[in-house]
């Protein structure tokens, strides 16, 4: 051990940086469930949000495990007297949390074109927020809200996205195909949930999609 920190010390400090962040960058990707358990998610636990003047199945599409979200910037939002943008969302109700450590399981795909869009949310902050959390989709780069870029190029592939929220410790960390990407603090609230399918946000595209399968609501064993 002294030997290796010795040859650090040797080092000039942005060399020492790079070496660091190399075994961080480097690090397996790990399973973010373990230590949670999965709980019941049917329809009692979740609606579907859209445009209010439109069928659900003109929105919405859930076929061989696939549920597919769309919706059109000309759309209107999903109850009349909303002043928000239009969404289709899978908005998990049953499952509305106010402590303890939850977790968001899905994995999701984005086809090329679709922008200005949150694809998830963790709902529910203190005002005048309204989110702890969006991971929204600009030009193909997956982002938080709109800075900073988590994933380059989202587009036309299948990836696996964790999050998990610490309401006591005020914290989010979002792990894509198993590798932390970002962590990020609360913004407080009295209630919190789990949404993921499309809401349109600025600079939004005519037509936005996402597609979702396996999606799965989790709380750390230790909250029960």
């Amino acid at each position: 051990m002294k030997p290796f920190i010795s040859l650090l010390a040797s080092l000039p400090l942005i060399a020492v940086v790079l070496h660091l962040n190399h075994r961080y960058v480097a690090s397996e990707p790990l399973d973010p469930t373990v230590g949670f358990v999965s709980l019941p998610l049917n329809r009692s636990f979740y609606h579907i949000q859209k445009p209010y003047d439109v069928p659900e199945d003109e929105r919405y599409s859930f076929v061989n495990g696939i549920r597919r979200f769309w919706v059109y910037s000309t759309d209107k939002p999903h109850f009349p007297t909303s002043q928000t943008k239009p969404r289709t969302e899978f908005a998990i109700q049953g499952y509305n949390y106010s402590s303890g450590v939850w977790q968001f399981e899905g994995y999701g795909y984005v086809p090329n074109g679709t922008s200005g869009v949150c694809i998830m949310q963790v709902f529910g902050a203190t005002p005048p927020r309204a989110t702890t959390l969006m991971l929204r989709v600009y030009n193909g780069s997956l982002s938080y809200y709109r800075t900073p870029v988590l994933v380059p190029n989202i587009y036309d592939k299948w990836f696996r996205l964790n999050v998990i929220h610490d309401v006591d410790a005020a914290k989010v960390e979002v792990y894509i195909d198993g590798d932390l990407k970002f962590e990020a603090g609360g913004h407080g609230g009295t209630s919190h949930s789990l949404k993921c399918g499309v809401y349109a946000q600025d600079d939004d595209s005519y037509y936005m999609e996402s597609r979702w399968r396996d999606i799965k609501v989790l709380r750390k064993v230790t909250d029960f």
